[in-house]
């Protein structure tokens, strides 16, 4: 198994790739800490994952506060004895997110809180535990609109992944001789419930899926198993990469006939 006897701790584990991700992951050996703002959500994550004949454990919490952090990352060491992996996977996506003069500052705040301001937090707090492990792996989920600019505008979701780019690398040099890799993993546009939410017209999705050269969105479960693959040993010499799994939207930015 590629995660034998690894503890990983997951946020926005309640759906999506997160959810995906905890399955998977649990299958290949690890003992899965399943961190949800949703407490619900990450239960049914967990029942999932033990009914799947694996090892899970649910912790809520909403990952912009400094508390909730250091309060999982306890957890995790608190319960399992130690923490191997951290994936900060937890983002938002919000349908008020536009261009810069319609974007109104609540929604800039609250995407920045969570989807940057979330995964330093996880980084500050987990590190330490990681240290404390002798070494591990860190993957933060960007997106591919952190390279490149989307063609529905979001400018709030766009600009708090490129921060999780640069925050990969910085953190990715600074903990390189730790045993510490660090990086980001970079969805394009996939068929989950956030992208749907904020694509919620034909029109729009179109718009998105004209430029993928696949031809189709993506699959959580696709996008966990790349994220299985920087958790793993397999990856050891990978780190602060941006691991792009997009349908080839990056290679070759289609436009419409």
């Amino acid at each position: 198994m590629r995660l034998a006897e690894k503890v990983v701790l997951i946020t926005g584990a309640g759906s999506g790739i997160g959810r995906e991700s905890s399955l998977l992951f649990a299958r290949e050996g690890a003992t899965v800490v399943a961190v949800d703002l949703n407490g619900d959500a990450a239960s049914e994550t967990s029942a999932l994952v033990s009914k799947d004949g694996g090892a899970s454990s649910t912790f809520q919490a909403d990952v912009s506060r400094a508390a909730d952090c250091e309060a999982m990352v306890a957890f995790a060491e608190s319960t399992h004895g130690r923490l191997d992996v951290l994936f900060n996977n937890a983002g938002v996506m919000i349908s008020s997110d536009d261009d810069a003069m319609a974007t109104d500052e609540a929604t800039w705040d609250l995407t920045m809180n969570v989807n940057a301001k979330g995964v330093f937090l996880g980084c500050k707090y987990g590190i330490p535990a990681l240290r404390r492990a002798g070494g591990g792996s860190i993957i933060n989920t960007a997106s591919f609109v952190a390279v490149m600019g989307a063609a529905t505008p979001q400018v709030a979701y766009t600009a708090s992944k490129g921060a999780v780019l640069a925050l990969t690398r910085e953190l990715a040099v600074i903990h390189a001789r730790e045993n510490i890799r660090v990086n980001a993993l970079c969805p394009g546009p996939l068929r989950t419930e956030m992208l749907m939410k904020f694509l919620d017209t034909e029109a729009k999705r179109q718009r998105r899926l004209v430029h993928i050269p696949m031809g189709r969105f993506g699959e959580a479960r696709e996008v966990a198993q790349a994220a299985l693959f920087l958790a793993s040993d397999e990856s050891s010499f990978i780190t602060g990469s941006d691991f792009l799994v997009d349908g080839g939207i990056t290679a070759a930015y289609v436009t419409p006939e």
